[in-house]
């Protein structure tokens, strides 16, 4: 798929995906605390600054940001889906926040000028765009002199096998490329990781690793995640026929029900996070 193709496509995908992530915006915020507390520890925004969060979902990382710049700072929550966009500055005003602001941007071309702002939160976002190269390049230009980024991407398969496992399985049937393609194990690797921060002229990062836990109710409730909020996945899982569909889901449940067994799934995840100015 060409990079225009693969962007068109990813964008229908997110703007399906927004209502899943809107409605488990509470849940993102708790499983994935620990991710989201360790990118703003990294970042480590002060009162006063201008930060930008890029890729930013339903703003859960932004909005912990929002509250240590304080009523003089300002947090630019921003996706390039307008329906995550729209899902976040909801959530916002159910937070009553003042100090944040909402844009539709697209990370690879960030429609800002030059040093605009003091920092930038990305979780989960870099590993998943057609140009992750021009996206932190993007990054570093519309940061100012010592400002910083903070990110995560997914580590590795083994760390990961909530996604490793699907991915595995689609990968058996012809279905997912591996390698560099975008995908939520695609900067898994450390030094393809570190060489995305050199290109774009950034400092040797710091990276930490974040685990955490997915928790779900059943196996249903897994399969639901993935096709619901799991953008990756379910773009290619979306591409399939009834009857490969249906023999892909129960593949991986299969495997998942073997790992974990078929009710009260606790599924471990890690993400790396990586600060650098």
């Amino acid at each position: 798929m060409s990079a225009p193709d693969f962007k068109r496509t990813s964008h229908a995908v997110w703007e399906a995906m927004a209502p899943g992530w809107d409605e488990r915006h509470a849940y993102f915020e708790v499983s994935a605390r620990p991710v989201a507390e360790r990118m703003v520890e990294r970042l480590e925004p002060s009162s006063g600054q201008e930060i930008l969060e890029l890729a930013a979902g339903t703003g859960v990382v932004g909005f912990t940001a929002a509250a240590l710049v304080g009523p003089t700072g300002r947090v630019t929550i921003s996706d390039f889906s307008e329906a995550m966009v729209e899902a976040a500055e909801r959530h916002a005003a159910e937070l009553g926040l003042a100090n944040v602001e909402f844009r539709v941007l697209d990370a690879e071309r960030i429609d800002l000028p030059d040093d605009a702002v003091d920092g930038v939160l990305c979780r989960w976002g870099y590993m998943l765009m057609s140009d992750p190269g021009r996206a932190f390049a993007e990054t570093r230009r519309v940061l100012r002199p010592g400002g910083r980024l903070s990110c995560a991407v997914f580590g590795s398969a083994e760390q990961n096998p909530w996604v490793a496992i699907p991915t595995r399985v689609l990968q058996e049937r012809g279905h997912m490329s591996g390698g560099s393609a975008p995908g939520i194990l695609a900067l898994a690797d450390l030094d393809r990781f570190r060489s995305f921060f050199a290109g774009a002229g950034f400092s040797e990062p710091r990276i930490d690793e974040v685990d955490f836990t997915w928790r779900f109710v059943d196996t249903n409730a897994y399969w639901d995640f993935l096709t619901g909020a799991a953008g990756a996945i379910a773009m290619v899982v979306g591409r399939l026929d009834g009857d490969e569909q249906e023999s892909v889901r129960d593949e991986i449940l299969r495997r998942v029900t073997t790992l974990t067994g078929d009710t009260d799934l606790e599924l471990p995840a890690m993400s790396l996070v990586a600060s650098a100015s």
